[in-house]
């Protein structure tokens, strides 16, 4: 018989706690944000999460909908209607990875190696759409799964757009030395707001990691386009160690945007300690330029799902 996960009630800044198991694989998904807060294979951790008395440090594990990164000014236009966001990282005075992070999602469907979350999204100024947002994450010998069910309940069609933040590592491995992969074969320029101001090619930089190379002092805040697909239609991003140790993170055709972050501004105690490999559906200001917004037609669902192994 099918035995419920375990769930944690917890007065933590992320809520209750649910650890979904299947062999040597486990993870802790949170009620705050309904992310994930730890994830191991065979006792080795693969995600660089954060402690039960912490916030999600860096926005580990979260999902970041209805859009992913950041908005110019919280500002964009749709539906011939102009609308202004929370300013949510006020020093660059922009908004950030969207609305859904720090509110609580419910727990919907629980079994021993998977739990389904959800959340409600209410119309709120800026963001005038009713959406229900499900993850489903799970755990098997493939490692740790999340698929992704975005309805939007409102009489009006919704932009939309979805990504996710795990910090993955090889413990015991400097990220310095790690060998890095990304399927890309663009990258957005930003300005010093982190805001994308052009596009350049990665072929011959020290952004090309098409065929992956390792990583060494490079600095990482990159949206990386133009994504080679796999057989599948999806993609993957690897690191490995130098031992042969690894992390793939894959994510089907929904997604055809890299995020990656090396860590650079975070407190000093996890400074370069691991790396963001974050699938987007659309780039950084999205809103704003359009550029592969999923727009949500009123009853109708966007699917997506996406993937994290040892290797």
């Amino acid at each position: 018989m099918e035995t419920a996960a375990s769930a944690q009630l917890s007065h933590a800044p992320s809520g209750t706690q649910w650890t979904i198991r299947s062999g040597g694989q486990e993870a802790v998904i949170v009620e705050v944000g309904g992310g994930v807060r730890t994830f191991t294979s065979d006792g080795r951790d693969v995600v660089a999460g954060f402690d039960e008395r912490e916030r999600a440090v860096g926005c580990a594990g979260q999902v970041l909908a209805p859009w992913p990164n950041r908005i110019r000014d919280g500002q964009y236009a749709f539906g011939g209607e102009h609308l202004q966001l929370p300013l949510t990282e006020p020093e660059r005075h922009n908004a950030i990875h969207g609305l859904v992070n720090w509110t609580r999602w419910e727990a919907v469907e629980v079994a021993e190696d998977r739990i389904t979350v959800a959340h409600d999204l209410v119309p709120q100024p800026g963001y005038a759409w009713p959406l229900r947002l499900q993850t489903t994450w799970s755990v098997s010998e493939a490692g740790l799964k999340a698929e992704h069910l975005v309805t939007n309940g409102g009489d009006t069609a919704a932009p939309f757009g979805l990504a996710t933040h795990p910090y993955v590592l090889v413990p015991g491995v400097a990220v310095d030395d790690l060998t890095l992969r990304v399927p890309a074969r663009s990258r957005l320029l930003v300005d010093a707001r982190l805001l994308p101001i052009g596009a350049a090619r990665v072929a011959g930089s020290e952004y090309d990691f098409t065929e992956g190379r390792r990583l060494g002092a490079t600095v990482l805040d990159t949206a990386f386009g133009e994504v080679e697909a796999d057989a599948d239609g999806g993609s993957r991003v690897e690191i490995t160690a130098p031992d042969g140790r690894g992390v793939t993170v894959w994510a089907d055709a929904a997604f055809s945007w890299w995020q990656v972050y090396s860590s650079d501004t975070l407190p000093a105690d996890r400074l370069r300690k691991a790396l963001a490999i974050e699938p987007m559906t659309c780039p950084p200001d999205a809103f704003r330029s359009g550029r592969d917004v999923v727009t949500l037609d009123p009853g109708s669902s966007w699917r997506g799902t996406w993937g994290i192994r040892a290797i």
